[in-house]
Parts: structure tokens; C-alpha cells; sequence
């Protein structure tokens, strides 16, 4: 029964692209919430950093998770299974120094497993501040954390048949007030135009320092690949499409509310903003919701991890449970109260998921670069023509250096950890 499920899901249909928008799109789907805040920062709003951004966004998006991920980088599976470590196991033949980048490229994925949790679910309760500016955020950040944490040991069977509905509500609502937003300000459509991210990134005072801000739309990229053996390639590819555009109609709408905030600095999270009052609980709820889906699949995505490690001989033998009959599903204790008292710490020590952005983002930036580094290993494995590899390397090293240097500015800004 488990196999012919997996099977099924493996499958293009409808019913494996719910399980896709569900499991795989939680992260990259829930970026929305703190992304363009974290670019615009403290500066002043003007029209052209509104624009700027949005172009930033939409192009990162179209490079590196469309192009280096949904299309080059899922054709790399290992028997059906995604993620840096089966990436590692399909060309460690091609030479030893390879295992260097996969451990580094796993420990910073492991390190996502720590942040991202923290950093989703603190961007939605802190919306509750929007109600009531009294309200201690942190205290229950961490109560949702634990108990996500907790039921680990039980699987997520039951509740995990949940999630693509509740993330195809959740998409379809972020696009939905997004374009509501954008049809107060259809000239900003010009913002697909890449001219305005090269302006942001050239002109602009603090241009290109706001990358370490824009790198954070395309975070949960990586684990959209480690994921490819839950849900089979064509199921992500085709569900992608749908998640793209709501992605961009959502930060499309934010990016036309910062043009009615042209001159002050804002006062107010842009994704929240653009919410009309009589729906923000709602909004608040749904995000909750939406950011504990994107932590269960980072959660999960953790242990199958570890037991590649374990499989590689790259990490100490360790016990691992099946809670559920489904393939795939596995718990192992040691990570998870690992992972919940490490986010319990980050919680804890920044208070807040403003001061999170500058470490999520070197965390993912330092996955990609070493994943890259595999991918290019694979494509002259596969005898891919020599000018396309090195066009591979040339953009996508470009792109990632760039990300890793302005987020390696905030190094003293919390990234260190």
C-alpha cells in the first residue's frame, strides 16, 4: 500500500500536485511574509527601491529556483530521491574532494532546519502586534514550537492529508490581496523589466547590501529538491506554476503599498499591510497554520538528511523510527529535540524574526554554492556540452557569490550563528 501511494504521488495528477503544493512549496510559500521587509530594512521608502525590489525578487525567483532547481537541478535524482547528499551520492566516483562540499552543503541545510521553523512561525504571530501591540510574541513562538516538536514521535499521517489544501488556501489568498494590492498600481507591471534589478543593485546607495534581503524569496528552493522523492518531478514542475504567480502577485502587491509610503520608513510589515482589517485575524491564522506546514517539512526534511549521512557513512549511527506505513516518513529522536532546542535558542536569543533574516540567508546561500558545485559534476557525468556547463557556472556562481558576499555583511548582524 505505501509503495503504490508513493507511486501515485510520483505521478502527474492532480491529487500529487496537492501533495506538492503541501509538502514542498511550504518554505519557498511562506517567504512572502518577511522578504520585502527585510530588503527595505530601515531606509526610507522611495518609488525606484519599490520597483527595484519587486524586479529583484521576480528575476531571483526565474534563476535560481525555476531555472537552477525546477529545471536543471531536479533531473539529478538518485533513484527517485532528491537533495544535496543524493546529489553527493550520484558523483562521488568523479573524485574524493567531492565529499567536502556535500558535508559543508548538508550542515548548512541542517542549519536551515534550526532557522527556518523560528523564523516562519515568529513572522506570523508577530502579526498579532497589529491587534494588540502588547502582546508577548516570543512566549508563544516557542509554546507552537514544542509542540510541533513533540508530535514528531507520532508521524503526520493523518494531519499531513491536510496540508496541500490548507497551502492551496494559503496561495490562493497571498495571490488573491496581492492583486487587489497591484490594481491600485498597475504601472508597477513595469518592475518585470530586469533593468530595475540592476538599477537596485548598481544605483541604489545601499543596493547591494539589499541582496542579503532579496536572496531570502528563493530560500526554500533547496528543500524543494530535497523533497523530490515525496512527490516525483512532474508533480513540482507542473505545481510550480501556480505557486510562482501567486508568490509574485503577493509581492507584486506589497511592492505597490510601499508606494503609497514613499519618504518614511516603514511602520508596518508590507505583507500584513496590504490585508484589509476585517480579515487580518484570518490572515494571522492562515499564516500560523501555513508557517508550521513549511517547519514540518523542513522538520521532515531533516531527518531524511541525517539518514542519508548515516547511509554515506558521513555521520554517526543513530536511531531511527518508522511512526507510519508510508515510505519516507521516518523520526529520529536525537535530531528532533536537537532541532527544538536549537530553534527554542534562536528564538530566544534574537526575540524577534527581523533580526533572523541576516542568519537564514547565509545559511541557504552556502547550501546553494556547494550544491552548484555537485550539479556542475553531474552535468559532465551526464556529458553535457562543455559551453552549457561553463554558462552553469559563469550564471549561477555569479548570482550565489553575489548573495553569499551581502550576506556575509551581516555577518556581525547575527549570521554568525
Amino acid at each position: 500500500m505505501a509503495s503504490a501511494t508513493t507511486t501515485l504521488h510520483h505521478r502527474t495528477s492532480f491529487a500529487g500536485m496537492l501533495v506538492a503544493i503541501g509538502i514542498v512549496f511550504g518554505d519557498i510559500g511562506t517567504s512572502p511574509l518577511y522578504t520585502i521587509s527585510a530588503i527595505v530594512g530601515e531606509r526610507p521608502v522611495d518609488p525606484m527601491l519599490a520597483y527595484g525590489a519587486l524586479s529583484a525578487v521576480v528575476w531571483t525567483l526565474t534563476f535560481l529556483t525555476t531555472l537552477k532547481y525546477i529545471v536543471i537541478t531536479l533531473r539529478a535524482d538518485n533513484r527517485g530521491e532528491g537533495g544535496i547528499l543524493a546529489l553527493y551520492a550520484l558523483v562521488r566516483r568523479r573524485g574524493r574532494w567531492l565529499v567536502f562540499p556535500a558535508i559543508v552543503g548538508a550542515a548548512a541545510l541542517f542549519a536551515d532546519g534550526l532557522i527556518t521553523p523560528s523564523i516562519s512561525v515568529s513572522s506570523a504571530i508577530e502579526g498579532l502586534r497589529i491587534l494588540s501591540p502588547q502582546i508577548p510574541t516570543v512566549p508563544l513562538v516557542i509554546g507552537i514550537l514544542v509542540a510541533l516538536f513533540a508530535v514528531q514521535q507520532f508521524g503526520t499521517e493523518k494531519v499531513g492529508r491536510a496540508f496541500g489544501p490548507i497551502m492551496m488556501v494559503w496561495f490562493a489568498f497571498i495571490g488573491t490581496i496581492g492583486a487587489i494590492s497591484l490594481a491600485k498600481h498597475p504601472e508597477l507591471v513595469a518592475a518585470l523589466d530586469p533593468r530595475y534589478a540592476i538599477w537596485l543593485i548598481t544605483e541604489h546607495p545601499d543596493g547591494f547590501w539589499m541582496l542579503g534581503g532579496v536572496f531570502l524569496c528563493t530560500t526554500g528552493a533547496e528543500a524543494l529538491y530535497s523533497d523530490l522523492g515525496h512527490c516525483g518531478r512532474g508533480n513540482i514542475r507542473v505545481s510550480w506554476a501556480v505557486v510562482k504567480l501567486a508568490l509574485v502577485l503577493s509581492y507584486a502587491g506589497q511592492c505597490a503599498w510601499l508606494l503609497d509610503a514613499v519618504g518614511s520608513p516603514l511602520r508596518a510589515r508590507p505583507f500584513y499591510a496590504i490585508v484589509p482589517e476585517p480579515l487580518l485575524p484570518f490572515a494571522i491564522a492562515l499564516a500560523t497554520v501555513a508557517t508550521i506546514i513549511a517547519s514540518q517539512a523542513l522538520i521532515s526534511g531533516s531527518y531524511t538528511l541525517a539518514n542519508e549521512a548515516m547511509q554515506l557513512g558521513l555521520w554517526f549511527r543513530t536511531k531511527v523510527k518508522y511512526p507510519t506505513l508510508i515510505r519516507g516518513q521516518l523520526y529520529i529522536p536525537r535530531v528532533n529535540w536537537a532541532l527544538m532546542a536549537g530553534c527554542i535558542t534562536v528564538v530566544l536569543y534574537f526575540g524577534d524574526s527581523t533580526h533572523m533574516e541576516a542568519a537564514y540567508g547565509l545559511a541557504i546561500t552556502v547550501t546553494m554554492l556547494m550544491t552548484t558545485v555537485l550539479v556542475v559534476q553531474y552535468l559532465r557525468q551526464q556529458q553535457i556540452a562543455l559551453p552549457l556547463i561553463a554558462a552553469v557556472v559563469l550564471v549561477f556562481d555569479g548570482i550565489e557569490l553575489s548573495y553569499l558576499a551581502a550576506n556575509l555583511a551581516n555577518m556581525f548582524a547575527g549570521a554568525w550563528v
